[in-house]
Order: C-alpha cells, then structure tokens, then sequence
C-alpha cells in the first residue's frame, strides 16, 4: 500500500480549457481514470494533464488542504501559481 495521500490539480487540454482538484491514493491509476472518461466530473474536458500534485502522509490534512484548493481563496492560490 502507498504511504502517501495525494492532492492533485490537473489542467483539461481541451479547447476550452479548464482545471480540477482532487484527492488519491495513486497519481497514475487517477488520471488514466480521468482521461477515459471514468470520471463525470471530468470526461468532457478530456484530456487531462498533472499541474500541481502535492504528497502527504495524513490523509486527513490532505483533505483539508483539498478542500482549501476548492475554496475561492484556494482557486486564487493556484491561479497565481500557474
């Protein structure tokens, strides 16, 4: 089992742009799952791309900081960090 919780923020590549913030235990598995459509959320701004993924060991403070990346603060946090 992975040792690390990981919160993401991923880029859409399509035309019309966009971006998503999420929470895994596995990167990779995740954003095959994005980019085949698998999550209704994100299918129709496939393809997807990793911005920003940040690792912790606590799952419950990576939950916390997901939920700050989901804020208006958040969003403007990593406006400025794009």
């Amino acid at each position: 089992m992975n040792e690390f919780v990981y919160v993401y923020i991923l880029k859409s590549l399509a035309p019309s742009g966009g971006f998503y913030v999420g929470l895994t235990d596995d990167l990779s598995v995740r954003l095959t799952k994005h980019n085949a459509g698998g999550v209704p959320h994100t299918a129709k701004l496939k393809p997807w791309r990793i911005k920003t993924a940040i690792d912790f060991r606590d799952r419950s403070r990576a939950a916390v900081f997901e939920k700050y990346l989901k804020s208006p603060s958040g969003r403007a946090f990593s406006k400025m960090r794009q």
